[in-house]
Protein backbone atom coordinates (compact mmCIF):
# COMPACT_ATOMS: atom_id res chain seq x y z
CA UNK A 1 0.00 0.00 0.00
CA UNK A 2 0.96 3.64 -0.05
CA UNK A 3 1.89 3.84 3.65
CA UNK A 4 2.78 1.61 6.60
CA UNK A 5 -0.77 0.33 7.01
CA UNK A 6 -2.92 -2.28 5.33
CA UNK A 7 -6.38 -0.75 4.78
CA UNK A 8 -9.73 -2.43 4.23
CA UNK A 9 -13.38 -1.33 4.07
CA UNK A 10 -16.45 -3.13 5.44
CA UNK A 11 -19.69 -1.95 3.83
CA UNK A 12 -22.69 -2.18 6.15
CA UNK A 13 -26.30 -1.04 5.80
CA UNK A 14 -27.74 1.04 8.65
CA UNK A 15 -31.08 0.23 10.28
CA UNK A 16 -32.69 3.62 10.81
CA UNK A 17 -35.93 5.24 11.87
CA UNK A 18 -37.58 7.86 9.68
CA UNK A 19 -36.40 10.64 11.98
CA UNK A 20 -32.83 9.36 11.86
CA UNK A 21 -32.96 9.27 8.05
CA UNK A 22 -34.00 12.90 8.01
CA UNK A 23 -31.08 13.82 10.29
CA UNK A 24 -28.59 12.05 8.04
CA UNK A 25 -30.12 13.56 4.91
CA UNK A 26 -29.75 17.03 6.39
CA UNK A 27 -26.15 16.25 7.32
CA UNK A 28 -25.41 15.09 3.77
CA UNK A 29 -26.85 18.31 2.36
CA UNK A 30 -24.73 20.45 4.70
CA UNK A 31 -21.65 18.32 4.00
CA UNK A 32 -21.88 18.86 0.25
CA UNK A 33 -22.35 22.59 0.80
CA UNK A 34 -19.39 22.75 3.18
CA UNK A 35 -17.09 20.90 0.77
CA UNK A 36 -18.14 23.21 -2.05
CA UNK A 37 -17.54 26.35 0.02
CA UNK A 38 -14.03 25.18 0.91
CA UNK A 39 -13.29 24.20 -2.69
CA UNK A 40 -14.53 27.51 -4.09
CA UNK A 41 -12.27 29.40 -1.68
CA UNK A 42 -9.15 27.27 -2.22
CA UNK A 43 -9.40 26.63 -5.98
CA UNK A 44 -6.42 28.21 -7.69
CA UNK A 45 -4.84 29.17 -4.34
CA UNK A 46 -3.84 26.09 -2.37
CA UNK A 47 -4.46 22.35 -2.07
CA UNK A 48 -2.69 21.17 1.11
CA UNK A 49 -4.99 20.30 4.02
CA UNK A 50 -2.88 22.48 6.30
CA UNK A 51 -3.59 25.47 4.01
CA UNK A 52 -7.22 24.85 3.05
CA UNK A 53 -8.39 24.32 6.63
CA UNK A 54 -7.41 27.74 8.04
CA UNK A 55 -8.53 29.43 4.82
CA UNK A 56 -12.05 27.99 4.70
CA UNK A 57 -12.94 26.64 8.17
CA UNK A 58 -14.67 29.76 9.49
CA UNK A 59 -16.79 30.17 6.37
CA UNK A 60 -17.83 26.51 6.44
CA UNK A 61 -18.92 26.88 10.08
CA UNK A 62 -20.76 30.16 9.41
CA UNK A 63 -22.58 29.02 6.25
CA UNK A 64 -23.50 25.46 7.22
CA UNK A 65 -24.84 23.61 10.25
CA UNK A 66 -21.83 21.26 10.37
CA UNK A 67 -20.15 20.69 13.71
CA UNK A 68 -16.54 21.72 14.24
CA UNK A 69 -14.97 18.37 13.37
CA UNK A 70 -17.13 17.83 10.31
CA UNK A 71 -16.19 21.34 9.15
CA UNK A 72 -12.52 20.31 9.44
CA UNK A 73 -13.19 17.12 7.47
CA UNK A 74 -15.00 19.12 4.78
CA UNK A 75 -11.94 21.32 4.25
CA UNK A 76 -9.79 18.18 4.05
CA UNK A 77 -12.16 16.66 1.49
CA UNK A 78 -11.88 19.83 -0.60
CA UNK A 79 -8.08 19.69 -0.38
CA UNK A 80 -8.08 16.06 -1.50
CA UNK A 81 -10.37 16.82 -4.45
CA UNK A 82 -8.23 19.75 -5.60
CA UNK A 83 -5.05 17.67 -5.24
CA UNK A 84 -6.61 14.97 -7.42
CA UNK A 85 -7.36 17.57 -10.10
CA UNK A 86 -3.78 18.85 -10.03
CA UNK A 87 -2.42 15.33 -10.35
CA UNK A 88 -4.62 14.60 -13.37
CA UNK A 89 -3.68 17.95 -14.87
CA UNK A 90 0.00 17.05 -14.51
CA UNK A 91 -0.72 14.01 -16.70
CA UNK A 92 -2.09 16.22 -19.45
CA UNK A 93 -5.78 15.68 -18.66
CA UNK A 94 -8.34 18.47 -18.70
CA UNK A 95 -9.72 19.35 -15.28
CA UNK A 96 -12.33 21.68 -13.84
CA UNK A 97 -13.17 22.83 -10.34
CA UNK A 98 -14.65 19.92 -8.34
CA UNK A 99 -18.36 19.96 -7.58
CA UNK A 100 -19.88 17.92 -4.75
CA UNK A 101 -23.13 16.22 -5.70
CA UNK A 102 -22.64 12.69 -4.35
CA UNK A 103 -24.86 11.84 -1.33
CA UNK A 104 -21.98 11.07 1.03
CA UNK A 105 -20.42 12.26 4.30
CA UNK A 106 -16.97 11.52 5.73
CA UNK A 107 -16.63 10.30 9.30
CA UNK A 108 -13.62 9.81 11.57
CA UNK A 109 -13.13 8.49 15.11
CA UNK A 110 -14.34 11.81 16.56
CA UNK A 111 -17.60 11.85 14.61
CA UNK A 112 -18.30 8.10 14.62
CA UNK A 113 -18.19 5.48 17.38
CA UNK A 114 -18.60 1.71 16.94
CA UNK A 115 -19.97 -0.27 19.87
CA UNK A 116 -19.60 -3.94 20.78
CA UNK A 117 -23.37 -4.49 20.44
CA UNK A 118 -23.14 -3.91 16.67
CA UNK A 119 -24.44 -0.36 16.81
CA UNK A 120 -22.84 2.86 15.63
CA UNK A 121 -23.16 6.47 16.77
CA UNK A 122 -22.85 9.17 14.13
CA UNK A 123 -22.59 12.94 14.44
CA UNK A 124 -25.20 14.90 12.50
CA UNK A 125 -26.11 18.56 12.17
CA UNK A 126 -28.40 17.98 15.18
CA UNK A 127 -27.98 15.38 17.89
CA UNK A 128 -25.99 12.18 17.36
CA UNK A 129 -27.75 9.22 15.75
CA UNK A 130 -27.25 5.75 17.22
CA UNK A 131 -28.52 2.80 15.19
CA UNK A 132 -28.00 -0.89 14.47
CA UNK A 133 -25.63 -2.18 11.80
CA UNK A 134 -27.21 -4.76 9.48
CA UNK A 135 -24.50 -7.37 10.00
CA UNK A 136 -24.75 -11.03 9.08
CA UNK A 137 -25.67 -13.34 11.95
CA UNK A 138 -23.01 -15.71 10.70
CA UNK A 139 -19.68 -15.57 12.50
CA UNK A 140 -17.85 -15.90 9.18
CA UNK A 141 -19.49 -12.88 7.52
CA UNK A 142 -16.73 -10.91 5.83
CA UNK A 143 -17.22 -7.84 8.08
CA UNK A 144 -16.62 -9.92 11.20
CA UNK A 145 -12.93 -10.40 10.46
CA UNK A 146 -12.52 -6.66 11.08
CA UNK A 147 -15.18 -5.98 13.73
CA UNK A 148 -14.15 -8.87 15.99
CA UNK A 149 -10.38 -8.46 15.67
CA UNK A 150 -8.07 -6.55 17.99
CA UNK A 151 -5.63 -6.31 15.07
CA UNK A 152 -7.80 -3.95 12.99
CA UNK A 153 -8.55 -0.39 14.10
CA UNK A 154 -11.29 1.90 12.82
CA UNK A 155 -10.20 4.81 10.64
CA UNK A 156 -11.89 7.31 8.31
CA UNK A 157 -15.22 6.05 6.95
CA UNK A 158 -17.90 7.22 4.51
CA UNK A 159 -21.69 7.32 4.79
CA UNK A 160 -23.51 6.89 1.46
CA UNK A 161 -27.22 7.23 0.68
CA UNK A 162 -28.57 5.04 -2.11
CA UNK A 163 -32.13 4.21 -3.16
CA UNK A 164 -33.60 5.15 0.22
CA UNK A 165 -31.03 3.17 2.21
CA UNK A 166 -27.90 4.35 4.02
CA UNK A 167 -24.63 2.44 3.89
CA UNK A 168 -21.57 2.97 6.04
CA UNK A 169 -18.26 2.20 4.36
CA UNK A 170 -16.29 1.61 7.55
CA UNK A 171 -12.54 1.99 7.14
CA UNK A 172 -10.21 -0.34 9.03
CA UNK A 173 -6.44 -0.44 9.13
CA UNK A 174 -3.64 -2.44 10.71
CA UNK A 175 0.13 -1.95 10.63
CA UNK A 176 1.99 -3.91 7.99
CA UNK A 177 4.16 -6.67 9.34
CA UNK A 178 7.80 -7.02 8.35
CA UNK A 179 7.15 -9.69 5.74
CA UNK A 180 4.33 -7.98 3.88
CA UNK A 181 5.18 -6.53 0.49
CA UNK A 182 2.35 -4.96 -1.45
CA UNK A 183 3.78 -3.81 -4.75
CA UNK A 184 2.58 -3.77 -8.32
CA UNK A 185 4.38 -7.07 -8.89
CA UNK A 186 3.64 -8.70 -5.56
CA UNK A 187 0.01 -8.51 -4.52
CA UNK A 188 -3.57 -9.49 -5.31
CA UNK A 189 -5.08 -8.29 -8.59
CA UNK A 190 -8.74 -7.60 -9.42
CA UNK A 191 -9.48 -7.89 -13.15
CA UNK A 192 -12.21 -5.67 -14.66
CA UNK A 193 -13.85 -6.00 -18.08
CA UNK A 194 -15.94 -3.15 -19.53
CA UNK A 195 -18.78 -3.63 -21.98
CA UNK A 196 -22.25 -2.72 -23.23
CA UNK A 197 -24.73 -5.15 -21.63
CA UNK A 198 -22.53 -5.30 -18.56
CA UNK A 199 -20.92 -1.96 -17.84
CA UNK A 200 -18.29 -3.71 -15.74
CA UNK A 201 -17.59 -7.28 -14.62
CA UNK A 202 -14.88 -8.23 -12.12
CA UNK A 203 -12.79 -11.37 -11.81
CA UNK A 204 -14.63 -11.94 -8.52
CA UNK A 205 -17.89 -12.37 -10.47
CA UNK A 206 -19.51 -9.03 -9.65
CA UNK A 207 -21.67 -7.75 -12.50
CA UNK A 208 -22.65 -4.09 -12.96
CA UNK A 209 -25.43 -3.93 -15.52
CA UNK A 210 -25.12 -1.48 -18.38
CA UNK A 211 -28.48 -2.07 -20.04
CA UNK A 212 -30.28 0.85 -18.42
CA UNK A 213 -27.33 3.13 -19.20
CA UNK A 214 -27.30 1.94 -22.83
CA UNK A 215 -31.04 2.50 -23.20
CA UNK A 216 -30.89 6.00 -21.75
CA UNK A 217 -27.84 6.98 -23.82
CA UNK A 218 -29.75 5.97 -26.94
CA UNK A 219 -32.84 7.92 -25.84
CA UNK A 220 -30.74 10.99 -25.06
CA UNK A 221 -29.13 10.68 -28.49
CA UNK A 222 -32.55 10.60 -30.21
CA UNK A 223 -33.70 13.68 -28.31
CA UNK A 224 -30.45 15.50 -29.07
CA UNK A 225 -30.67 14.69 -32.79
CA UNK A 226 -34.25 15.93 -32.98
CA UNK A 227 -33.51 19.20 -31.21
CA UNK A 228 -30.41 19.82 -33.32
CA UNK A 229 -32.46 19.32 -36.47
CA UNK A 230 -35.12 21.80 -35.26
CA UNK A 231 -32.47 24.46 -34.82
CA UNK A 232 -34.61 27.09 -33.07
CA UNK A 233 -33.45 29.15 -30.08
CA UNK A 234 -35.97 27.34 -27.88
CA UNK A 235 -34.70 23.99 -29.11
CA UNK A 236 -31.16 25.10 -28.32
CA UNK A 237 -32.14 25.94 -24.73
CA UNK A 238 -33.93 22.60 -24.40
CA UNK A 239 -30.84 20.86 -25.81
CA UNK A 240 -28.65 22.44 -23.16
CA UNK A 241 -31.07 21.37 -20.42
CA UNK A 242 -31.27 17.84 -21.84
CA UNK A 243 -27.47 17.58 -22.07
CA UNK A 244 -27.18 18.69 -18.46
CA UNK A 245 -29.64 16.02 -17.32
CA UNK A 246 -27.80 13.40 -19.37
CA UNK A 247 -24.45 14.34 -17.91
CA UNK A 248 -25.77 14.27 -14.33
CA UNK A 249 -27.44 10.91 -14.90
CA UNK A 250 -24.37 9.28 -16.47
CA UNK A 251 -22.02 10.67 -13.82
CA UNK A 252 -24.29 9.29 -11.09
CA UNK A 253 -24.28 5.83 -12.70
CA UNK A 254 -20.51 5.90 -13.08
CA UNK A 255 -20.04 7.21 -9.53
CA UNK A 256 -21.99 4.27 -8.11
CA UNK A 257 -20.20 1.76 -10.35
CA UNK A 258 -16.73 3.11 -9.49
CA UNK A 259 -17.55 3.02 -5.77
CA UNK A 260 -18.68 -0.59 -6.14
CA UNK A 261 -15.51 -1.62 -8.00
CA UNK A 262 -13.26 -0.04 -5.36
CA UNK A 263 -15.36 -1.66 -2.62
CA UNK A 264 -14.94 -5.02 -4.38
CA UNK A 265 -11.16 -4.52 -4.38
CA UNK A 266 -11.27 -3.81 -0.64
CA UNK A 267 -13.53 -6.78 0.03
CA UNK A 268 -11.12 -9.20 -1.64
CA UNK A 269 -8.02 -7.43 -0.29
CA UNK A 270 -6.66 -6.45 -3.69
CA UNK A 271 -3.60 -4.26 -4.20
CA UNK A 272 -4.15 -3.64 -7.93
CA UNK A 273 -7.24 -3.11 -10.12
CA UNK A 274 -6.48 -4.05 -13.73
CA UNK A 275 -8.52 -2.77 -16.69
CA UNK A 276 -8.06 -3.50 -20.36
CA UNK A 277 -6.31 -0.85 -22.46
CA UNK A 278 -9.01 1.68 -23.38
CA UNK A 279 -7.31 2.96 -26.55
CA UNK A 280 -9.34 0.82 -28.94
CA UNK A 281 -12.28 -0.10 -26.72
CA UNK A 282 -14.79 1.49 -29.08
CA UNK A 283 -13.72 -0.87 -31.86
CA UNK A 284 -13.54 -3.95 -29.65
CA UNK A 285 -16.95 -3.47 -28.03
CA UNK A 286 -18.87 -1.72 -30.80
CA UNK A 287 -19.58 1.06 -28.32
CA UNK A 288 -20.96 4.45 -29.25
CA UNK A 289 -19.02 7.65 -28.66
CA UNK A 290 -21.05 8.14 -25.48
CA UNK A 291 -20.04 4.73 -24.20
CA UNK A 292 -16.39 5.41 -24.96
CA UNK A 293 -16.57 8.59 -22.88
CA UNK A 294 -18.36 6.68 -20.12
CA UNK A 295 -15.68 3.97 -20.05
CA UNK A 296 -12.90 6.52 -19.76
CA UNK A 297 -14.74 8.47 -17.09
CA UNK A 298 -15.41 5.28 -15.11
CA UNK A 299 -11.73 4.37 -15.31
CA UNK A 300 -10.67 7.82 -14.11
CA UNK A 301 -13.14 7.72 -11.22
CA UNK A 302 -11.88 4.30 -10.11
CA UNK A 303 -8.30 5.51 -10.54
CA UNK A 304 -8.51 8.48 -8.21
CA UNK A 305 -10.81 6.80 -5.66
CA UNK A 306 -8.64 3.68 -5.46
CA UNK A 307 -5.28 5.43 -5.47
CA UNK A 308 -6.45 7.69 -2.65
CA UNK A 309 -6.76 4.48 -0.63
CA UNK A 310 -3.42 3.05 -1.75
CA UNK A 311 -4.73 0.69 -4.46
CA UNK A 312 -3.01 0.88 -7.84
CA UNK A 313 -5.09 1.06 -11.04
CA UNK A 314 -3.48 -0.14 -14.26
CA UNK A 315 -4.28 -0.99 -17.87
CA UNK A 316 -3.10 -4.06 -19.79
CA UNK A 317 -3.26 -5.05 -23.43
CA UNK A 318 -6.72 -6.22 -24.46
CA UNK A 319 -5.79 -8.45 -27.40
CA UNK A 320 -7.69 -11.77 -27.37
CA UNK A 321 -8.98 -11.37 -23.79
CA UNK A 322 -12.52 -12.03 -25.11
CA UNK A 323 -11.53 -15.13 -27.09
CA UNK A 324 -8.98 -16.71 -24.74
CA UNK A 325 -10.13 -19.39 -22.33
CA UNK A 326 -9.31 -18.36 -18.76
CA UNK A 327 -9.15 -22.06 -17.86
CA UNK A 328 -6.80 -23.64 -20.38
CA UNK A 329 -5.50 -20.67 -22.37
CA UNK A 330 -6.79 -21.89 -25.75
CA UNK A 331 -7.63 -18.93 -28.02
CA UNK A 332 -10.01 -19.09 -30.96
CA UNK A 333 -12.85 -17.11 -32.53
CA UNK A 334 -15.08 -20.17 -32.07
CA UNK A 335 -14.79 -19.81 -28.27
CA UNK A 336 -17.15 -16.82 -28.43
CA UNK A 337 -20.36 -18.08 -30.10
CA UNK A 338 -22.32 -15.03 -28.94
CA UNK A 339 -21.82 -11.73 -27.10
CA UNK A 340 -22.78 -13.22 -23.73
CA UNK A 341 -21.49 -16.77 -23.93
CA UNK A 342 -18.00 -18.26 -23.78
CA UNK A 343 -17.53 -21.94 -24.61
CA UNK A 344 -14.01 -23.24 -25.01
CA UNK A 345 -13.82 -25.68 -27.93
CA UNK A 346 -10.66 -27.18 -26.41
CA UNK A 347 -11.46 -27.89 -22.74
CA UNK A 348 -15.25 -27.40 -23.00
CA UNK A 349 -15.37 -24.88 -20.14
CA UNK A 350 -18.36 -22.52 -20.23
CA UNK A 351 -18.82 -19.11 -18.64
CA UNK A 352 -20.27 -15.66 -19.11
CA UNK A 353 -18.07 -14.08 -21.77
CA UNK A 354 -17.46 -10.85 -19.81
CA UNK A 355 -16.54 -12.79 -16.66
CA UNK A 356 -14.07 -14.89 -18.65
CA UNK A 357 -12.56 -11.69 -20.10
CA UNK A 358 -12.25 -10.08 -16.65
CA UNK A 359 -10.21 -13.03 -15.43
CA UNK A 360 -7.99 -12.88 -18.52
CA UNK A 361 -7.38 -9.17 -17.98
CA UNK A 362 -6.42 -9.67 -14.33
CA UNK A 363 -4.20 -12.67 -15.11
CA UNK A 364 -2.45 -10.75 -17.88
CA UNK A 365 -1.38 -8.16 -15.30
CA UNK A 366 -0.24 -10.94 -12.94
CA UNK A 367 1.91 -12.45 -15.68
CA UNK A 368 3.49 -9.07 -16.47
CA UNK A 369 4.98 -9.01 -12.98
CA UNK A 370 6.50 -12.45 -13.47
CA UNK A 371 7.96 -11.40 -16.80
CA UNK A 372 9.48 -8.12 -15.56
CA UNK A 373 13.20 -7.51 -15.80
CA UNK A 374 13.58 -8.00 -12.06
CA UNK A 375 11.43 -11.15 -12.12
CA UNK A 376 10.20 -10.45 -8.61
CA UNK A 377 6.52 -10.84 -9.41
CA UNK A 378 4.63 -13.07 -6.99
CA UNK A 379 1.11 -11.71 -7.45
CA UNK A 380 -2.16 -13.58 -7.76
CA UNK A 381 -5.58 -13.09 -9.32
CA UNK A 382 -8.62 -12.52 -7.11
CA UNK A 383 -11.59 -14.82 -7.79
CA UNK A 384 -14.82 -15.15 -5.87
CA UNK A 385 -13.73 -18.39 -4.23
CA UNK A 386 -10.03 -17.68 -3.71
CA UNK A 387 -6.86 -16.59 -5.48
CA UNK A 388 -5.03 -18.27 -8.33
CA UNK A 389 -1.52 -17.98 -9.79
CA UNK A 390 -0.48 -18.46 -13.45
CA UNK A 391 0.91 -21.88 -12.56
CA UNK A 392 -2.53 -22.98 -11.35
CA UNK A 393 -1.88 -22.66 -7.63
CA UNK A 394 -5.21 -22.08 -5.90
CA UNK A 395 -5.84 -20.74 -2.39
CA UNK A 396 -9.43 -20.76 -1.14
CA UNK A 397 -10.74 -17.72 0.70
CA UNK A 398 -10.85 -18.49 4.43
CA UNK A 399 -14.05 -16.51 4.97
CA UNK A 400 -16.45 -18.61 2.99
CA UNK A 401 -16.99 -16.87 -0.36
CA UNK A 402 -18.89 -19.21 -2.67
CA UNK A 403 -17.05 -20.78 -5.57
CA UNK A 404 -18.11 -19.79 -9.06
CA UNK A 405 -17.94 -22.09 -12.04
CA UNK A 406 -14.51 -21.81 -13.66
CA UNK A 407 -12.95 -20.54 -10.42
CA UNK A 408 -10.95 -23.70 -9.91
CA UNK A 409 -8.85 -25.65 -12.41
CA UNK A 410 -10.60 -28.66 -13.93
CA UNK A 411 -8.80 -32.00 -14.20
CA UNK A 412 -7.35 -32.57 -17.67
CA UNK A 413 -9.59 -34.28 -20.20
CA UNK A 414 -8.96 -37.95 -20.75
CA UNK A 415 -7.16 -38.86 -23.96
CA UNK A 416 -9.68 -40.70 -26.14
CA UNK A 417 -6.95 -42.74 -27.74
CA UNK A 418 -5.42 -43.71 -24.41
Amino acid sequence: MADDYVRRTAITRLQLTGEQCESLEETISNWKRGCQIATDMAWGKCNAKSDVQPLAYDDVRDKTDLGSQHAVLATHQAAQAITGCLERQSKGKEVSKPTFTAPTVKYDTRTMTLFDDDTVSLSTTGSRVRCDLALSDSDDGYQRQYFDSDEWGVTESTLTARDGDYFLHIGFRRPKNDTERNTAEDGTVLGVDLGIDNLAVTSTASFFSGRELTHNLREFEKVRAGLQQTGTRSAHRTLEQSSGRELRYVRDVLHRASNAIVAEAFRFECDVIAFEDLTHIRDSTGASWGHKWAFRTLYEQVEYKAEAEGILVKQVGSAYTSKRCAECGFTADENRPSRDDFRCVECESEANADYNAAKNIGMRYVRQGQQSSRRTGNSQLALKSGTVTPSGGFTAHPNGFEAEFMDKPHPPKANPSG
